[in-house]
This record gives C-alpha cells, sequence and structure tokens, in this order.
C-alpha cells in the first residue's frame, strides 16, 4: 500500500470511461474504469472500478450498476464522491495527511460543475483541490511545450466529451467542448445494430465492436466479429457476424460532429496561431482518438497532418501529473 506523507500531491483524470491517479513521484498507480455497484436499499457501495464494470447490464433489482459521471461532469454527486472516496484510500493507505489533489475536467463547463468536483473530491479526504482543464493537460502529457507564444491544437476525445483547444503561452486561446465521444459511438452502434439486424446488443459489446472491427474511413481489407444479441422478434438470443463496412456507416455519423466541430475552432483561431498549427499539425489524445482511421478522416477534411499522441489514453493523467510540479503557477485556477 502507498504511503503519502505531508505534501505528496496526486493528479486524477477523473474520466467518464476510466479514472486515472498519477502520485507525484510515482507516476500512475491506478486505472480502474468508472463504475460503481450500489444496493438500492441500503445506498451502500458494493463494488468499483473492474469488479462493478462486469456487473454492468448483469444486476439483480436492488443492485444498480452505474456510471456517476456522464459526458464529463458528475450525474451522480453521492456515488462519484463515495468513488474518489476508494480510489484515495487505495492509492494513499490509512495516511495521517490528506493530499493535495489536481483534478481535470473538460473545458467548458460550468461554475456549478466545477464545485461539484471540488465538493467531491474535499469530501473524499482531499486537503486542497485545484483544476486543470483536459486539453491543457493532454498537451503537457503529450510533450508539448505550451508555454511558448505558438499555438498548438489538441484534440481529447475521452468517453464522454471531445474537447478541442488552440493553446498558445500556457492557456487556451480558442476551445470547444462536445458531448460526442467514445460512449457516443457505443450507442449509435448499438442504433445501427437495432435497425438493420433487428437485434438489441448491451453497452459492452457495441463497444467491443468499436474496438475490433469499429472504424470511421474505408478499410483496405474488410474485417468481421461474431457477436451475439436479443433477437426483437423472437425475443431469442441470436448469433450474427458484423463487418467492419458496417461500422464504418454506423459510426461516420458522429465522427462527422468531432471533424465539423474540429473545423469550426479552426475558423475562430487568429491567423498568426492557424499558421502555427497547418506547420505543426493537430494531434489527438485520449482513448477515443484510437477508433480506426479517425485521424486519417481529420487529416483529410482539414488538409492538416494529425498526429496521435503516444500513450494517448494516458495523456490527461500525464499531464495532469506533471502539472503538479508548477501548482504554484497554476494556483490562480485553484479553489
Amino acid at each position: 500500500m502507498l504511503k503519502l506523507g505531508f505534501g505528496q500531491d496526486v493528479g486524477i483524470d477523473l474520466g467518464t470511461a476510466t479514472v486515472i491517479v498519477y502520485i507525484k513521484g510515482k507516476g500512475i498507480v491506478l486505472r480502474e474504469p468508472s463504475v460503481v455497484a450500489v444496493d438500492n436499499n441500503s445506498g451502500e457501495v458494493l463494488a468499483v472500478g473492474g469488479e462493478a464494470r462486469r456487473m454492468l447490464g448483469r444486476t439483480p433489482g436492488n443492485i444498480v450498476a452505474t456510471r456517476p459521471l456522464r459526458d464529463g461532469v458528475i450525474s451522480d454527486y453521492t456515488v462519484t464522491e463515495k468513488m474518489l472516496k476508494h480510489f484515495i484510500s487505495k492509492v494513499c493507505g490509512k495516511s495521517i495527511f490528506a493530499p493535495r489533489i489536481m483534478i481535470c475536467i473538460p473545458s467548458r463547463v460550468t461554475e456549478v460543475e466545477k464545485k461539484a468536483v471540488i465538493d467531491a473530491a474535499m469530501q473524499a479526504g482531499a486537503r486542497k483541490v485545484y483544476l486543470i482543464e483536459e486539453p491543457i493537460a493532454a498537451a503537457i502529457g503529450a510533450g508539448i511545450d505550451i508555454a511558448k507564444p505558438c499555438g498548438n491544437m489538441i484534440v481529447d476525445i475521452g468517453g464522454g466529451t471531445t474537447d478541442i483547444a488552440v493553446i498558445s503561452l500556457g492557456g487556451s486561446v480558442v476551445s470547444a467542448s462536445l458531448k460526442v465521444a467514445g460512449d457516443k459511438f457505443d450507442e449509435y452502434i448499438v442504433k445501427y445494430i437495432k435497425r438493420k439486424h433487428n437485434i438489441v446488443i448491451g453497452e459492452r459489446t457495441a463497444e467491443d465492436l468499436k474496438v475490433n472491427i469499429g472504424c470511421v474511413y474505408p478499410k483496405i481489407q474488410d474485417s468481421e466479429m461474431d457477436i451475439r444479441g436479443r433477437d426483437l422478434s423472437t425475443g431469442l438470443p441470436k448469433t450474427i457476424t458484423v463487418h467492419s463496412s458496417e461500422m464504418l456507416e454506423a459510426l461516420i455519423e458522429p465522427a462527422m460532429m468531432i471533424v465539423d466541430s474540429v473545423h469550426s475552432v479552426l475558423e475562430k483561431t487568429p491567423p498568426e496561431l492557424a499558421a502555427d498549427i497547418s506547420d505543426k499539425g493537430i494531434y489527438m489524445t485520449g482513448g477515443g482518438c484510437l477508433v480506426d482511421g479517425l485521424d486519417k478522416l481529420l487529416q483529410e477534411k482539414t488538409g492538416i497532418n494529425v498526429m496521435i499522441a503516444q500513450d494517448s489514453v494516458s495523456c490527461v493523467a500525464l499531464g495532469t501529473g506533471k502539472a503538479l510540479d508548477n501548482l504554484d503557477m497554476l494556483d490562480g485556477k485553484s479553489k
């Protein structure tokens, strides 16, 4: 069990799909799905993280496995607080000193949503809470020097939100946050399979399809995968084969929403910074950017070189961790 001494700092990527915890001096120490299983009768938390995720869609009436974060913000305050408390005590052990915690949030969240994050972290045992915007954390995690007076564009596609920002001199100049990301891709797959094959599948099956054969740009070789769902006409389980060309049909609409949003951010970018971006390219981070062909689609539609950051899933957490070194610089944003 890790022990935290006085002044030890923790960075948390509080994602809609995954919570990643970074401890200064240790690196990433925890990576768990942001799912909590609660007993409805007693309000007791039965499982958190991976164990709770396995219960999704498989619980009896009195137990509910939920994601307390939706679209990048807290939708269930009490459960989020319990989840944070669980993860903090898991990485901190029985330390007598409360840690300072930096949490990243989507750009463009409201003051109420910011306060909910701060309050939940304080209740979960933080001594002081700092907030950092996701695109800025992603840029730091991708190894970009954000302090320089030149434009960098980050497209961070997470589970609940896609955050797009043009960053210069340590702050975002133009930004947009849209609620189209990994979860929305899963939703579109569920709807498509229901419409085309008359079969109902769950979120987890949709995610498996997205990860294994999902694409948003035509593939040279069509791949396929067998899935099982409930046939709507008979009500019985049925196995079907789905091809990646069908995934392209299912996913192109949400992918184009992200591309259009990138386009509109570029339109609002000052000309000097736009010139920097066309020189350096666009950086993509977050688990959602790993959908096959998303970088090619964005490159084709914008005419700008697109790069996927190394270890894109952990970029935001790594950036939050690196930002812990500059807590004084970020003190203006602290609460």
